[in-house]
């Protein structure tokens, strides 16, 4: 992909490496980073922890305990614990392994948005143990707010608050939605559940992701991008989908036909406010009138099973299914997934080499994605710009 922004000796990436500093959408020289920063959403990890954990998520909006409560439930039936930190932990050690057989010397720090481990205190150990150039890699692939821009504003927030910001440099690889090691993680899961699904008669496969407000899906990815209403967010995701299904046929001819479409999920807006549709248990209402049998819900926004996988799919979208009464099969997440652990690593040798933008694997046309942030890219509507790593100012 390129970029038509020009950049000036005026544009400045802060906290950028010096071979990231200019504000170029792909970096040129090679960098010799000496940490890798696993930058996750954080999550409770017992009934005590809950409310506190749904405060930091929401920390700004001033919602009352009363209303945390009503999705504290969700936590409160897996006994107040989320799966994201474990599966965290699970990853971490999947990179040291995967680094380690490759001879890289890079060590992994693991730090949260909301729950500890903190992405401060992840800075600021990597600082004591001389890590001073860090690479980060944030646990989602695709272009909005909360999924990149969020992250990003996290680590300029704790390179000031922790007074590292002279000392330590943080960059972030690409956004990875299109690398073959996330999008062929996917493929083995939807290939099994349509070939339990053939008997069932017409199977649909639901790509799910998390929704969002449509006035923050409009200002994903760069201004100068025109990817329609959706933005970046939706055209990514679409492009993943059908990359999933190209391979799927690839593998299995007799499922070329089978139909696909996007769908949304753990909205959590007010109702007067537009967010991204449709949501996937009215869509599973909607299909038997259709003539669709069964469906394969495929979590293509997540890289791992977050309470949302496990809460609003697992229990919400298959109760609807049945409800329906539908045949309904839930896709795995790439989790530890040797190709997507592989995927990461190729992204982090790929990022220290500075490999060309025209050499580096892509599975879509909108791929690859940019090293550094272009100006104004992911505007939070509510909050405007705040200071922000890996990108080119605003």
């Amino acid at each position: 992909m390129d970029s038509t922004t020009t950049t000036t000796t005026a544009d400045r990436v802060p906290f950028a490496s010096p071979a990231s500093a200019s504000g170029a959408p792909y970096a040129t020289e090679p960098q010799p980073y000496d940490g890798l920063l696993l930058a996750g959403f954080g999550g409770p990890e017992g009934q005590d922890d809950v409310i506190p954990f749904l405060r930091n998520v929401t920390r700004g909006r001033g919602i009352p305990d009363e209303r945390l409560e009503e999705v504290a439930h969700h936590y409160r039936h897996f006994g107040g614990v989320s799966p994201i930190n474990a599966q965290n932990r699970a990853l971490k050690a999947a990179l040291e392994a995967e680094l380690a057989r490759r001879g890289i010397d890079l060590p992994v720090y693991w730090g949260n948005r909301n729950w500890a481990p903190y992405l401060e205190d992840a800075v600021t150990e990597a600082a004591a143990q001389g890590s001073t150039r860090l690479l980060a890699f944030a646990t989602s692939a695709y272009s909005s707010f909360s999924s990149c821009r969020q992250y990003r504003e996290d680590f300029a927030r704790v390179l000031t608050g922790t007074g590292l910001a002279e000392t330590v440099t943080i960059d972030k690889i690409r956004q990875f939605f299109d690398h073959p090691g996330f999008v062929d993680a996917f493929v083995p899961g939807v290939l099994d559940a349509l070939t339990q699904l053939r008997e069932a008669g017409q199977t649909r496969v639901l790509f799910t992701t998390h929704s969002i407000p449509v006035d923050d899906a409009r200002r994903s990815g760069p201004r100068e991008l025109d990817l329609g209403d959706g933005g970046a967010y939706e055209a990514q995701h679409r492009a993943v989908a059908e990359a999933v299904m190209r391979r799927v046929a690839e593998r299995d001819a007799s499922l070329a036909d089978v139909a696909w479409e996007l769908v949304y999920q753990s909205r959590s807006g007010p109702a007067s406010q537009p967010w991204l549709e449709p949501d996937i248990c009215d869509r599973i209402g909607e299909l038997p009138g259709e003539g669709v049998a069964a469906v394969a819900i495929v979590p293509v926004g997540f890289v791992s099973d977050h309470m949302e996988v496990m809460w609003d799919l697992d229990n919400e979208a298959l109760e609807a299914a049945e409800a329906a009464g539908m045949r309904a099969i839930r896709t795995p997440t790439p989790g530890v997934d040797p190709v997507f652990v592989a995927g990461i690593v190729d992204l982090v040798e790929e990022r220290i080499a500075a490999v060309p933008a025209a050499d580096r694997p892509r599975a879509t046309d909108l791929g690859p994605w940019f090293d550094v942030c272009r100006p104004a890219c992911c505007e939070n509507v509510r909050a405007g710009f705040k200071p922000a790593a890996a990108g080119v100012a605003p």
